[in-house]
């Protein structure tokens, strides 16, 4: 019985490993361009917003995209992961909101499907897979 807990929460470790890595890069990705674009360019078909807020925002998608991987791969400050996933959860909130208030619904399924699996991440690193407990 024992085996089996440990073979699911080993699973549920790469499960986890994979999302974690791939948002990671996503958010990453989507920070750095919010920071290297001119402001010009980051004009969308939502409303616009000023420049320091998309500066900031990209800045928290980076730092959070860093959160989901470096403390795990590093196994230092692992309680930090749950925090920058709960942190990425709030930004997708937004996100899902000006991508409804946009138009079609299209603009916000992927950042509700992003906000949905850090969630999961979130819960998960916090209560049912610490990255810290593998040690």
């Amino acid at each position: 019985m024992a085996d089996s807990v440990v073979q699911k929460r080993s699973k549920l470790n790469v499960v986890l490993w994979i999302i974690q890595i791939l948002l990671g890069l996503l958010f990453l990705w989507s920070g750095a361009v919010k920071l290297i674009l001119p402001l010009e360019q980051l004009k969308g078909p939502g409303p616009e917003f000023p420049g320091w807020f998309l500066r900031a925002i990209g800045v928290a998608e980076v730092l959070g995209g860093l959160g989901l991987i470096l403390p795990g791969l590093f196994r230092v400050k692992t309680g930090l992961t749950p925090l920058a996933a709960a942190g990425l959860v709030i930004i997708m909130i937004g996100a899902t909101v000006i991508g409804l208030m946009s138009g079609p619904i299209a603009f916000a399924i992927i950042p509700f499907v992003c906000g949905l699996l850090a969630a999961f991440v979130a819960y998960a690193r916090w209560q049912v897979a610490p990255l810290g407990a593998n040690r």
